[in-house]
This record gives structure tokens, sequence and C-alpha cells, in this order.
């Protein structure tokens, strides 16, 4: 079986419900072209306590930018906490100008910022919901990626602190739809995570040198993705949990490069 029908079977196997219309419509930004953005559906009841504001939206929004001349290449961009399907869409321009970008934005909405799972402490989290919201990324992305014409074999992920953690759970939880992807300033979110084989994914992970509250988890995610078979880079620069240019080149020519043996 070839690598592509692998992939068009495994986005098949995810499949489920249905998602909103496409709006296309302009705007003014010389790195999108052509903008298509969907709808948000209507949030869920909230949920929390008293201490804890967190609620939920029924489906995921999401921005796709084309650039003019396109390569066949496309990165999903996953926010960080607070962060929208807009926040990382400068950057990857900056790192694959030819490529599809497919910024999404996660569901759970708590304290007021954007998440993509709930958190409990700055490095504890929920484990329900870990699990709930990177098998609804995963069906969302299985649909959307048909819809749209992407080829999953030649997508490329990245993400930022909180959507980082969700794509290394992705690619715990779902193995095959995550192969390549770039983690900036990560950490595992799992308490206990699968060990399934990942060989033939290559990822990228990204650590700021003084990030004193997640760089000290790093090292640990780095192990467990190559325990599994990934092949994993990972980088310590001099920076905190902010990313910027450095993070932009050191992105681009991980990618530039030949495939690791």
């Amino acid at each position: 079986m070839t690598g592509h029908l692998r992939r068009a079977l495994l986005a098949l196997s995810i499949l489920a419900g249905t998602t909103a219309p496409l709006v296309a419509h302009p705007r003014d930004d010389a790195f999108a072209p052509v903008v298509e953005t969907a709808m948000l559906a209507p949030p869920d009841a909230a949920r929390g306590d008293a201490t804890v504001s967190l609620a939920k939206s029924a489906d995921f929004a999401f921005e796709i930018v084309r650039p003019e001349r396109p390569d066949g290449r496309t990165m999903v961009l996953l926010h960080g906490s607070g962060g929208d399907e807009t926040s990382l869409v400068r950057l990857a321009t900056r790192i694959a100008p030819h490529a599809t970008l497919l910024g999404i934005r996660g569901r759970v909405t708590q304290d007021g910022r954007r998440r993509w799972y709930r958190r409990l402490t700055p490095v504890t989290f929920d484990q329900h919901d870990v699990c709930v919201e990177s098998e609804a990324f995963a069906r969302f992305l299985g649909r959307t990626a048909l819809e749209l014409g992407i080829d999953l074999d030649r997508t490329v992920f990245l993400g930022y602190s909180n959507g980082a953690n969700l794509i290394a759970a992705t690619a715990l939880l779902h193995p095959g739809l995550v192969r390549k992807a770039a983690l900036l300033r990560p950490m595992s979110v799992l308490d206990q995570p699968p060990t399934p084989p990942l060989a033939g994914a290559s990822l990228l992970m990204i650590a700021g040198a003084s990030d004193r509250t997640y760089a000290p988890f790093a090292p640990a995610l780095e192990q467990l993705l190559e325990s599994c078979g990934a092949v994993v880079d990972s980088r310590s620069i001099s920076s905190d949990h902010m990313i910027g240019d450095e993070d932009a080149r050191i992105v681009a020519e991980w990618l530039a490069a030949p495939p690791a043996k």
C-alpha cells in the first residue's frame, strides 16, 4: 500500500459529522492573497467551577491562506494559549512562503484565553480533555483535508506552546496522522502516554534556554518520541518562552534539509 493511499484511508477513517461552509473574502495582507474562513459553530454550555471559566465550541474555526505560487505543501498551524487561527500565519509565511497555510483555532476558552485543552496548573492538564480534543482535532483535520484537497503526505505541522503540545499528543494518540512537525516550546501533556510505533515520523523541537517553566520538560518529550521510533531534532536557543526570528530560521533550514536516514 502506498503512503498516499495509506494517508487517504487514515483520513477517511476519522471522518465524522459535517463542517460549516467556507466563506471566501479578501484581506489586506501581503502574506494572504486568498483567504477562506470557516464560521465558528455556536458554543456548548460552559462548564467549570467557581475559580475557572471554561467554555468549548462545537467545532474548530480555521483560516486557509493560499500563496500566489503554491508548491503543493501545506502547513497546519496550531497557536499557543491566548492565540487564534491567525497567530502563526506571518511566522509560517517566512518559513515556507510557497506553502498553503491552514491555521486552526483551539475549541477551548479558559479564563478568557483560547486553548487546545483544559489546564489545571501551568504544567498539569486535564487528561480526559487532552484526549477528547486530540480526537476531535484528528477527525476535523481528516475531513477538512479531503474537502480542501490537502495532501496529508505533504503536510507539516507547526505548533507553539499549547498548540505544539496538542500536536505531540496527537502524534501519540493517533499514530500516522502527524508525520512531520515543528514544535516550538513544547512539553508532554500526557501523564501516561501511549507508545505507538512512530517510525517514519520526523519532528523538530525548539526549547528556549531561559524558559524556566517549560524547557525543563522538553527532554522527557524528546525521549518519549524517540523511544517510539520517531526521528527527533531537538534544539535549545537563547530565548525565553517567546518565539521569533531564530525559530523561523531553524524551522526553514530543517524543512530544507534532506530527510534523515
